[in-house]
């Protein structure tokens, strides 16, 4: 069975962890999801597309694959 989640969805649990385990204050969060959307409407967003698509697809082409019988 495979399950596809969002990206967002992933980095979303990424700083809640952050901020409950980790002790991150909440403006950093909020301020690095808003430089994110900043760079998202710059010359630079298609490099970044780019190698996100890129580093996910070298992470799940090392995954095991499992075999159902």
């Amino acid at each position: 069975m495979t399950v596809s989640l969002p990206l967002v969805v992933v980095l979303g649990f990424f700083a809640w962890g952050a901020i409950k385990f980790l002790g991150v204050r909440t403006w950093i969060v909020v301020l690095i999801a808003l430089f994110g959307f900043w760079l998202s409407h710059t010359f630079l967003a298609p490099a970044i597309e780019s190698g996100t698509r890129s580093g996910v697809s070298v992470v799940t082409a090392h995954m095991p694959r499992r075999v159902d019988k």
